[in-house]
């Protein structure tokens, strides 16, 4: 019933609409997407976008997002207003004002942000003269904050931080998660002075629950088998791992590998079962991570709602003084990376 409903709407709205839907979105959602992608494939799609309603399937800092970029006839839809997420909120605006403020008293500090944090955080990474960054191009993005001032602050996924640095070359002593309990009061300045990276505490619930011991596992007992993982996983992880990316990267991976592999794919496990059925000639299997129940809480029923109330006042609202700093940020990011 619902399905019928996204299509009868779809219908009527023809090309005044267009429906996004990231790679972790339920195969019942993504059938009914126009564009399916991972956060950076999404965000450089959104300035090409002729469509009047711009429904985004996901969680709501990629909706906050495309507020920031769209045009200003452009009206940004969230179908469930409540997918929020976990790690998105270990960083709130106000808490990183003041870390950034206490850094900067001594150092040149550049904010860079992973895609997954409030338009407030993406606001400060423009002030700042930072940027942003998605699990596709954090290490050319980390590059390019490293010539821009004295320290970066990556935030607010210490695991993907810790793994672009080690593919960037900067040696573990230069690299340290900070303390922001006390809102800063006990982050010290000089126990950080010769650190080049500085990392923000949080984490990915999902890719949380990866574990190395799993991986050893697995190698152990089957040593034809490969591991392909999200670089939000775990260092330790991540380096036992025949390869790491973003979903893009991951899917590239699958597809590539030789009829009749074994894969183990540690991501979200909506987009692994879409490779499962995509791939019927390849064994591939969830590493554990599980899925995200924030992307979860877009259903066909929610979608539904949404297509037929496009014109209530109902749009997804950024503040005009945050969108413009946010969109200073973004639109570094996708002048670096192109």
């Amino acid at each position: 019933m619902h399905s019928k409903k996204i299509q009868d709407s779809k219908q009527r709205l023809g090309k005044d609409l267009a429906i996004l839907a990231h790679h972790y979105q339920s195969d019942a959602i993504v059938k009914h997407a126009d564009l399916i992608g991972d956060s950076l494939q999404l965000a450089a799609a959104i300035p090409k976008l002729k469509a009047k309603y711009i429904v985004f399937c996901g969680v709501n800092f990629m909706a906050e997002t495309a507020a920031v970029l769209a045009a200003p006839h452009q009206k940004i839809f969230l179908p469930h207003p409540d997918a929020t997420c976990v790690m998105a909120d270990m960083a709130p605006a106000s808490l990183v004002k003041n870390i950034l403020e206490k850094l900067g008293q001594r150092k040149k500090i550049i904010p860079l942000a992973y895609v997954n944090s409030s338009v407030g955080v993406k606001a400060l990474c423009g002030q700042y003269h930072g940027s942003v960054c998605t699990s596709s191009n954090a290490s050319k993005m980390l590059e390019w904050a490293l010539n821009q001032g004295d320290q970066v602050l990556f935030l607010p996924d210490k695991n993907l931080g810790e793994n672009m640095a080690r593919l960037s070359g900067i040696s573990s002593e230069k690299v340290q998660v900070i303390d922001i309990r006390q809102r800063g009061n006990n982050l010290s300045l000089e126990k950080h002075s010769d650190h080049k990276m500085l990392l923000w505490p949080g984490v990915c619930a999902v890719h949380f629950r990866l574990k190395p011991e799993k991986v050893y596992r697995i190698l152990n007992d089957n040593p034809q088998a490969m591991v392909v993982v999200h670089p939000e996983s775990h260092p330790d992880v991540v380096n036992l791992a025949h390869e790491s990316g973003s979903t893009s990267k991951i899917i590239s991976f699958v597809s590539k590998a030789a009829p009749g592999s074994t894969i183990y794919v540690g991501t979200e496990d909506s987009l692994v079962l879409r490779l499962q059925k995509e791939h019927p000639d390849k064994n591939i299997l969830p590493l554990g991570a599980g899925y995200c129940s924030n992307m979860a809480k877009t259903t066909p029923e929610f979608l539904a709602e949404t297509l037929e109330n496009l014109d209530k006042d109902n749009m997804v609202k950024v503040n005009e003084d945050l969108a413009g700093l946010a969109r200073t940020a973004v639109e570094t990011m996708l002048k670096v990376s192109s």
